[in-house]
């Protein structure tokens, strides 16, 4: 199967503005180093910004984005991973790694929940990051090599396209990325084939309770900021299901007040998206973070065929 036109340009659009991420947390992070002012370069994640899906600058973090990992769980990680993370919840904390698995984050960016679920499984278990942006790539492999971690690998690919084998993970983990997918189906497919037998599908991402209005779900700048592509929460355990996952389950994390959305001047046509806001607060919808656990049943079958 061919990708639509759409999905080719979903991807480009998300690609562009984490590329532009992990570009500007290394500028800011060298000048940072040599004492200069740190610049506040143009994007939809500038210090105004209260509450614009999965972004940061150096000095402020959006709502979705803030305050997700323990002071202790992140003291001994370069200042840069921790600067890169995008996410909107802490899926290596709540997926109960263990010594000796082998873990894979869908969309690792800077390498944050790698490095932490590296530390998790042990010298006796392996921590994989698949990520399409090549600038993200290069700063998690940094950030890799300045931990001395070796249980710890980055691979660029497709979360529709996993460079893996059937079967070879013990636990998929990914933070706020699988909203950003043109083909969430695939997503989940390929999903259930790399898990191994009773494996473990344990994610966090941003889901809609109730409908999000058109005007959000046609801003290009809201998906990629992680809240255009959102599924809605039962949609996305539907998706599990048909994917052969068991033993589903949505856990809300954090709720972001759609009143605080609308408020914001957000990114992209903000006199659309403001609209759009107030029609989901109107209609009693909302925005969470949620953890997405599922399981993969034992001796279920593998194979994915691409039609």
């Amino acid at each position: 199967m061919t990708e639509s036109t759409t999905q080719q340009q979903l991807r480009e659009a998300v690609r562009q503005r984490y590329a532009a991420a992990a570009t500007r947390v290394a500028q800011d992070h060298v000048l940072a180093e040599s004492a200069l002012p740190v610049l506040n370069t143009n994007s939809c994640w500038s210090a105004t910004d209260t509450a614009c899906g999965c972004g940061t600058t150096t000095d402020t973090k959006g709502v979705i984005t803030s305050d997700l990992y323990a002071v202790d769980e992140v003291a001994d990680l370069p200042s840069v991973a921790v600067l890169a993370s995008l996410g909107c919840g802490n899926p290596t904390a709540l997926a109960e790694l263990k010594p000796g698995e082998t873990v894979l984050d869908l969309g690792s960016g800077g390498g944050i929940d790698v490095l932490l679920s590296a530390r998790r499984v042990g010298p006796s278990g392996v921590a994989y990051g698949l990520d399409m942006t090549d600038e993200m790539l290069l700063l998690a492999e940094k950030n890799r090599l300045e931990r001395g971690v070796q249980n710890a690998h980055f691979l660029k690919g497709h979360i529709e396209q996993i460079p893996l084998p059937n079967d070879s993970i013990d636990v998929i983990i990914s933070n706020c990325v699988i909203n950003l997918s043109g083909d969430k189906p695939r997503v989940l497919r390929e999903a259930f084939r790399v898990l191994k037998p009773g494996g473990r599908f344990a994610v966090s991402d941003v889901v809609v309770q109730g409908e999000l209005p058109a005007k959000l779900r046609k801003s290009m700048e809201l998906w990629a900021g992680c809240i255009a592509g959102a599924l809605e929460e039962t949609t996305y355990c539907q998706l599990l299901s048909d994917a052969g996952f068991a033993n589903v389950g949505v856990e809300v994390t954090r709720v972001y007040d759609a009143q605080a959305l609308a408020a914001s001047e957000c990114c992209g046509d903000s006199l659309a998206t403001q609209s759009g806001f107030s029609e989901l607060a109107a209609s009693g919808g909302r925005l969470v973070s949620a953890f997405v656990r599922a399981t993969k049943p034992a001796g279920a079958a593998s194979a994915f065929v691409d039609i």
